[in-house]
């Protein structure tokens, strides 16, 4: 991140994503909302540009450079070619590369300072996979394209703050990857994320059990007797403000919730069912860990909607909005 001027407003890239999904026509309408930030759109000049004469908006497309100030009537842009012409809501596995680039641009400002952070608008990882490339999700590249051992991948919305010990993986493999080791360090990327990012000083962690009532005492299972009560102990011992491991079922009725900064759930479909249904179209992806900030929307491509200008912005503004913040209480940390 850029510090050598903490008055400034951020400057951030926001990445444009699948080019037949509804990322492009999203990323124009960042113009609807005075965001106290300068934001630059990351892909193909010519696709935005007739997005934004799609959705009306008169303004002109600037190919942006770094140390580049605002204008009014301008929308910049750092172009990244397309590798064909892009159809709305039929991707082409050929634009994986196109798509993939784009992320890696982004990232690249952060790392040398250009950017102050990057938003992500959403990436079809079905067309990347068939385009010969593993991809199981922008958490997991970011941190392979960053030598980033481990991310912590949460989701705010709703009122709410919840982290995920695990990610994309098939819940057969959950409790072979749920180690102590694995869950000590994502408590304490959780924690310091709250600090840095969030400007809470002891941040309180409820943290989920494994198993159905967490565990009954180890008559469903032992995870939490094995891994998760041994973990939370010694970082309790450490100064952490943690309370679990308790039952899924009851974690996030709103007495338990109203004291709590955030929750760590063990797996995907643990917790974040729970938060979309307090927050969808609203909602930001937040990846923990990084050396960089990233926020992302909460919702995919939504290729059915794409070149139709039905789809809810909602979801980019609050990541844009997030971004912001996280990045001025680093700011106000360094």
């Amino acid at each position: 991140m850029n510090n050598g001027n903490k008055s400034r407003q951020p400057v951030l890239a926001v990445t444009s994503g699948e080019p037949a999904g509804v990322g492009p026509e999203l990323c124009v309408r960042v113009v609807e909302r005075k965001f106290p930030a300068h934001l630059v759109v990351i892909g193909d000049a010519e696709l935005i540009e007739e997005r934004l004469g799609r959705a009306g908006h008169g303004l002109v497309v600037r190919p942006w450079q770094p140390g580049m100030t605002p204008e009014a009537g301008v929308f910049d842009v750092l172009h990244c070619p397309l590798v064909c012409p892009a159809l709305a809501g039929v991707p082409d596995t050929r634009n994986a590369a196109y798509v993939l680039n784009v992320l890696d641009r982004a990232l690249q400002g952060c790392v040398e300072g250009s950017f102050d952070g990057m938003v992500t608008a959403p990436v079809h990882k079905g067309v990347i996979c068939d385009a010969g490339v593993p991809f199981s999700g922008h958490t997991e590249y970011l941190a392979a394209k960053t030598g980033t051992p481990l991310v912590v991948m949460m989701l705010v919305g709703g009122g709410m703050r919840v982290a995920l010990a695990t990610t994309h993986l098939p819940l057969v493999d959950v409790a072979k990857v749920l180690t102590q080791e694995r869950l000590t360090r994502t408590l304490e990327i959780l924690h310091y994320g709250l600090t840095t990012g969030f400007g809470l000083a002891k941040p309180h962690i409820l943290v989920a059990g494994f198993n159905p009532h967490a565990g009954e005492g180890g008559h469903i299972g032992r995870e939490e007797i094995d891994v998760i009560v041994p973990v939370l102990e010694h970082l309790r011992a450490r100064g952490m403000n943690l309370t679990g491991p308790l039952p899924a079922d009851t974690l996030f009725a709103p007495p338990r919730l109203k004291n709590a900064d955030a929750v760590l759930v063990m797996y995907h479909d643990q917790g974040l069912p729970v938060l979309k249904h307090a927050s969808f179209g609203s909602g930001v992806n937040v990846t923990l860990g990084l050396p960089v900030v990233r926020t992302s929307v909460d919702h995919g491509t939504a290729l059915d909607l794409a070149g139709t200008g039905k789809a809810d912005p909602g979801s980019l503004f609050a990541a844009i909005e997030l971004a912001i913040d996280m990045v001025n209480a680093r700011r106000r940390r360094a």
